[in-house]
This record gives structure tokens, sequence and C-alpha cells, in this order.
């Protein structure tokens, strides 16, 4: 069932990484949609970045969204594993033997900003300072409220907005919240010429530049530093009981009693600016969709740090999310085509029967795996399943129908 002609077809709930990704997925889909984002505007670089692996990478493509991302952000050819003092221990490359999709680095504010400026750009409104804070569904769509503006009326209301997502509780009142995985990440960038990093053999095939340094730093520390053409991007995941906040004025002061002397602290020591956060993960999801309201990214299926595969889990969420409501009804225009967005969605639910199987046994095998990676493993869950990268891949193709 389509919603009135008078409701927006879409609101999505967040202007992040998976709102912006899925915005630019209805447009091209020629599905209207209008973005709430609950902040006012688009924030500071914090100084966390993320990595793009290469599904991520061959997702932005669908999105007609890889050379915009492309020009803010670094290539990553390899992994380097480093002893504490700097010495190479083993190289491997990153994204397998496929060299036109690339892994890439970046900070997130930037990848959500790039993202959603795209969106603005292409005629999707976005509306900072619009919270969602409920929803009212009927047979025939979904009443949105909004603390930053009058209601919205839509044919389908999806929760983009995080681990502590709002609309995840309006989906599943019984939902469980967020499980602390007992790490403290820390994330920092430092000047591009810090000591120590990937000096590597002359006749290797690329220089240290957009390789990923794994440092073997003990001491339940987990460290990897991607030196870029301007600086250096790390992370540290640090071992943690109870979650104590750390002091606002010196936020790396117990990273740099715990990391290894050598060329993690080095970084540490010289870095510009720290962000540290605790991390959950959702291990125990119940429903995704309730009446014509649904949950992407974070808010579906958000895994620990350890994989590096959150932003682009999210962005194949946006991806196969938008075919499968282009291929419920007549929100469906050509492959290549873009337009101004006015179409309707068709049958929400047909659309959810097609994508959610699709997507969660990929996304919770992910979430188990970082658990692991984490030393946090979960137990009792749904397994899920991953997927072969070929069957990933003509999921994430624009041209082909969804299976």
């Amino acid at each position: 069932m389509s919603a009135p002609a008078d409701a927006v077809p879409v609101v999505v709930a967040g202007a992040g990484i998976a709102g912006s990704a899925l915005a630019l997925g209805l447009h091209r889909a020629g599905i209207g949609v209008v973005v709430c984002e609950a902040h006012p505007d688009d924030g500071a670089d914090a100084g966390a970045f993320l990595t793009l692996a290469a599904n991520g990478v061959r997702a932005l493509g669908a999105l007609d969204a890889a050379d915009a991302v492309a020009a803010v952000s670094a290539p990553m050819a390899d992994m380097a594993i480093l002893d504490p003092a700097g010495t190479e221990l083993d190289r491997r490359p990153l994204g397998g033997p496929d060299e036109r999709v690339a892994f890439r680095c970046l900070a997130r504010v930037v990848l959500a900003r790039t993202l959603r400026e795209l969106a603005v750009a292409r005629g999707v409104e976005v509306r900072h300072g619009a919270r969602v804070t409920g929803a009212t569904p009927d047979g025939d769509g979904v009443t949105v409220h909004l603390d930053g503006g009058p209601d919205l009326r839509a044919g389908l209301l999806v929760g983009a907005d995080g681990l502590h997502s709002p609309v995840r509780a309006l989906v599943d009142p019984q939902a469980r919240p967020p499980r602390p995985v007992g790490q403290r990440i820390y994330y920092g960038f430092s000047p591009a010429a810090d000591p120590g990093v990937g000096q590597r053999p002359a006749d290797a095939r690329l220089g240290h530049t957009g390789d990923f340094h794994v440092v073997r730093s003990g001491g339940g520390v987990a460290f990897g530093a991607i030196p870029t053409s301007d600086r250096t991007w790390w992370f540290a995941r640090v071992e943690t009981g109870v979650p104590v906040p750390p002091p606002d004025d010196d936020p790396g002061a117990a990273l740099r009693t715990a990391v290894t002397p050598g060329v993690a602290a080095d970084i540490v020591a010289a870095a510009e600016r720290i962000h540290v956060t605790d991390a959950h993960d959702l291990p125990h999801v119940g429903p995704w969709f309730s009446d014509r309201m649904l949950v992407v990214g974070d808010a579906a299926h958000a895994a620990s740090p350890a994989t590096g595969q959150g932003a682009t889990m999210a962005i194949e969420d946006a991806v196969v999310l938008a075919k499968a409501l282009r291929d419920s009804g007549q929100g469906h225009r050509g492959p290549g085509d873009h337009g101004p967005g006015d179409h309707g969605i068709g049958d929400p639910a047909a659309a959810m029967a097609v994508y959610e199987p699709l997507r969660r046994g990929r996304t919770q095998a992910n979430v188990l795996a970082s658990a692991a990676m984490s030393g946090s493993p979960v137990t009792g869950a749904d397994p899920g399943e991953p997927l072969p990268d070929p069957v990933l891949h003509a999921h994430l193709d624009w041209a082909r129908p969804l299976p």
C-alpha cells in the first residue's frame, strides 16, 4: 500500500553516514525523502577517523558518490604488522586482487558531511535541529513527531539514528540496550612525520603512506596507524573493566600510561587531538521493521570497531534498501536515472521482505566477529552468515534487481 499523496514518501531520522547514504540511494531510485537531523549544524571534527573497506567503496559507486569521497579521503594499500620498535614483521594486501576498488581512510565527520552535501546538491531536503521524538503509524502511513518543528506525514520512517536509536525503541519496545564491550577506544591524529612508521625496503611496491600499520604494543592495547600525506590517523583499543569517563582536560592520559614504549607511544605523544569513547554493540536485535518504521546502520546492527566495517555496512544498507523500495513498486527508475525524487515507495512490507533476509545474516555475522576480536564474545545470539563476495557484489550493483 502506498503512502497518501500528501505525505513525504520517506522520512529519515539522522543525517550521519547511514542517513545521508540512504538519502542518496532513495533519490537515485526516484523516491522522495526528507532527512531530519537532531543536531543544529554539521558539528566539528573531533578526531575520530574510519576506514572504508572495498565493499564500502563499491557501495559508494552504486550511489554515484565514490568520486566525491575519494576527493576527501586517502587510499590504503597494504596491512603491515610492526613490533613495538616499528620493525616490520609481516605485510599483506588489503582488498584482495581487485585493485580497482581500494580501501579508503578519512575522518568520520568528513564522510558524513560529504554524503550529506552531495544529497543536498541533488535536491534532497535536510532539516537540521529537527529531532524525531516519536511516531504514530496507521494503515496508510506514519505521522512523525519532531522536536524542532511540526509533524511530518510519511509513507515510511527510517531510523538511521545510531547506537542509541529512538526509532529502534519504536520498532521494538522490548529492544535490549546496547552492550558494553569492555574496551575504551582512542582515536587521534598526529603530524605526518611521526617517527618510526613503516620504513620499507627500497624495492617495495609502494611507499609507507597509505598502509594500515598494526603495532603489537602489548599490555592489552591494540594499536593501528595510517599515515597519509598530511597527518597520521591512529586508534588504540584498550581493555577496560567498568567504563570510567576519561578526564576532560587530558583524554589521552591513561593511554600514554598503557601503551608500550616505542612507535605507538611516539605517535600518541605527538597527537594534536584525541577522541575517546567506550565501545558498545547490539548482538541481540529483534525486528528491524514494524508498522511503517524501520532501522538501518548502527541503529540495526552496531558492532564494536574491531572489524572496521561499521560505515561500510551502513552504506551497503543504503544501496540494498533503496533498491528494495525501488523494485517494490512505483519508485522504480532506470539504473542510471536521477530525478526530482517525487515518486512513492511502493509496498514497504514487500520491500522489507526482500531487504532484511539479504542484510541481517551478513551484518549479524560482522557484529559477532567484531565482538570476538574485541575479547567479548557473544553467546546465545543468532550467529549470522557471511555473504560470498560475488553475491554481495550483485546486491550492490544498481542495475541488477535484488533476488
